[in-house]
């Protein structure tokens, strides 16, 4: 049985959905030698079949999933004894690649494993469910996607959790620096950021300090003020508008800050630009 959804292409979006399905494959079933002119992921059902791509050729079963990069000549092909049951989701759009790559997909390492629970599964049949909904399709199908490529960025990070401790803390490091990037403007802790990476406060402050040389508190310190330095171009925008929007409720305490940072006042600093 083949369950197959086409979407209006949408141009210059983040995140394109083009089209999803699902097929119990007859024996022998192939697609291929051939290109596809965005990125296609496969995820394995029940029963098994290769994927070939270059020189390299993957067999696969139940909890595989492939990804078909655009551009690229591949060829896949269902058992002819216990055939493949996937489903599949193509997509394209500005950030597809930068997903994908969180996800540690690649042309280069295009195969992953998900069989800890149902979720995968469970995003595709709710793809396919969309079919009885006429207005709101694409924005669902849209919203499915999502949530499907977020769980494999998440199975991926903690997967990469595993490997040598060096690499371990400075992956620890970079989290903690995007949650900053992300989140500096709204009050946040420090105890926020070790919460959201799931580390004690203590060893967080441990590793900034041999990394980087100053505390997660210094860190966040600095790039407010940084980020305030940059706001100060926008004469729209008076001293208190641009202490709230780094994070800083008390403009008193934000030019405290401001001046321990850079030595000296943030009204010296606007004068100066």
């Amino acid at each position: 049985m083949l369950e197959n959804i086409l979407i209006n292409r949408l141009n210059h979006t983040d995140l394109n959905m083009y089209q999803c399905g699902m097929e119990d494959c007859a024996p022998g079933h192939h697609y291929g030698p051939a290109i596809r002119d965005h990125y296609l992921i496969h995820y394995i059902l029940k029963g098994k079949g290769f994927f070939q791509v270059g020189d390299t050729t993957y067999h696969l079963t139940e909890g595989y999933g492939f990804l078909i990069c655009p551009d690229i000549i591949t060829y896949y092909q269902a058992d002819r004894e216990d055939p493949w049951h996937y489903a599949w989701v193509g997509f394209h759009g500005l950030k597809a690649e930068a997903y994908l790559k969180h996800a540690n997909l690649t042309a280069d390492n295009p195969i992953f494993k998900y069989d800890k629970d149902d979720f995968i599964k469970d995003c595709f049949m709710q793809m396919i469910a969309t079919k009885r909904f006429i207005k709101s399709r694409e924005l669902r199908l849209l919203g499915l996607l999502y949530l499907f490529l977020s769980q494999l960025i998440e199975i991926a990070a903690k997967d990469r959790f595993l490997d040598a401790e060096g690499d371990r803390q400075e992956l620890y490091i970079k989290k903690a620096i995007e949650f900053v990037e992300m989140n500096y403007s709204r009050k946040i802790r420090v105890h926020e950021i070790a919460h959201y990476i799931a580390l004690d406060r203590s060893y967080l402050c441990s590793i900034f300090k041999e990394h980087l040389g100053i505390s997660p508190q210094e860190f966040l310190i600095n790039f407010r003020i940084n980020k305030a330095c940059e706001l100060m171009k926008n004469k729209n925008l008076s001293i208190a508008n641009i202490s709230r929007s780094v994070g800083y409720d008390d403009p008193l305490l934000f030019s405290k800050m401001f001046k321990k940072v850079k030595g000296f006042p943030p009204r010296e600093y606007r004068k100066a630009l």
